[in-house]
């Protein structure tokens, strides 16, 4: 029999995240309630700065959303982000009739490239976004220093990033104004759908939470637990249906704890493969600066232009033998939306779209065994003819 079809990302839950669920189901308060205050409370600490409030959401996309929206960037303004992401680090500057401007990756890294950002600064520039790709930092010291001095704030789209540093420091605890981070079924934990919005300023967390919940003053959990009658709240703004629910923050509490020691997994796969593939017609990943550390969210090939396939038929063959993997990303710059709204032309982004062109990323998730590794780089090693 041939082997079972290895996917490209799979969760691991284990016991612990069931049981706090059941706990949840028993407890009549489903929505966003204790849990969520727990989580809340639980990934501050993680992070280790006393000064930071974490305010869970339903997804990064929201929380970026909230984050821009407390900034008050709106109709006029610019924020520059990089054409190498999600669309949602992107959309969301839409949703508030903000303008994008994306620019260009440093190559080595595939992270936004300060200069680059430095370079389409104008008089409407209010924010930067900058993307902490496949889990490995940006420039941050560059990034920062570039809003100080063009009096610019800064959210971090840390979809990729837990947990990763820079200079030594934790992402979510450096300058910026907020920081972001998903728990989407594939990330480094999860709460199948959900995230994290991170601030130092208790202004934005505070309009973080109204908005939130369609802008009421008060969230449901507080209205219908109190002692005395409390059924009053004020709608202080349009706000959003952006809340955690409790079972989604029942997994969270538990993931949380895992955090590390699935990072020390991934980095164990991520050396495997380096190893396993080195001297092969292909650019590995690059690795976190000295001192710091790698979330190894994603394991990111490029095929070097020597490697004598394109990367379409290469991900076929690797289909073709049991191993599922995936391309992040299509650069922004060549979606319709984004290309005939800015008229954007791929010349205008040569290090993304080459980096586009010849790439993909293997599996690499806590639940593979040696084996499973094995397997992804026996059949790398065979679409390559090294076997």
């Amino acid at each position: 029999m041939s082997a079972p079809f290895l996917p490209f990302a799979q969760p691991e839950i284990g016991e612990e995240e069931i049981a706090e669920v059941v706990d949840t189901l028993r407890s009549g308060w489903v929505t966003t309630g204790p849990k969520v205050k727990r989580f809340e409370q639980d990934f501050a600490a993680f992070l280790g700065d006393p000064a930071l409030q974490a305010v869970a959401v339903n997804s990064a996309t929201a929380g970026l959303h909230l984050a821009l929206e407390a900034l008050g960037v709106g109709p006029g303004d610019e924020v520059i982000t990089t054409t190498h992401t999600f669309t949602a680090t992107a959309e969301v500057v839409r949703y508030l009739g903000a303008d994008v401007k994306l620019v260009d990756i440093a190559p080595a890294t595939l992270n936004i490239d300060p200069a680059a950002v430095a370079a389409a600064i104008t008089p409407r520039t209010k924010a930067i976004m900058p993307v902490h790709y496949a889990g490995l930092a940006a420039d941050m010291p560059a990034l920062l220093d570039i809003a100080r001095r063009h009096g610019l704030k800064v959210v971090e789209d840390a979809a990729h990033a837990l947990p990763t540093t820079c200079g030594g420091a934790l992402v979510g605890t450096l300058g910026s104004d907020a920081t972001v981070f998903s728990f989407y079924a594939n990330k480094t934990i999860t709460t199948g759908e959900g995230g994290m919005l991170v601030t130092r300023d208790a202004a934005l967390a505070q309009r973080a939470r109204t908005m939130r919940l369609h802008g009421m003053n008060r969230d449901a959990f507080d209205r219908y637990t109190a002692k005395v009658p409390s059924w009053y709240y004020e709608v202080v703004a349009p706000g959003f249906k952006y809340n955690l629910t409790d079972i989604a923050a029942a997994l969270g509490i538990h993931q949380l704890k895992k955090a590390h020691a699935f990072q020390q997994r991934r980095a164990e796969i991520a050396a495997q493969y380096d190893a396993a593939l080195a001297g092969l017609p292909l650019i590995l990943p690059p690795r976190a600066a000295h001192g710091d550390q790698h979330a190894w969210h994603l394991y990111v090939l490029r095929l070097a232009d020597d490697a004598g396939i394109e990367r379409d038929r290469f991900i076929e063959r690797l289909f073709d033998a049991g191993i599922g993997c995936s391309v992040h990303y299509i650069p922004l710059h060549l979606h319709p939306y984004w290309r005939d709204r800015y008229a954007l032309q791929p010349a205008t982004f040569p290090h993304s779209q080459h980096a586009y062109e010849r790439m993909l990323s293997l599996p690499i998730y806590t639940r593979m065994g040696d084996a499973d590794v094995a397997r992804v780089v026996a059949a790398v090693r065979g679409v390559l003819g090294a076997q």
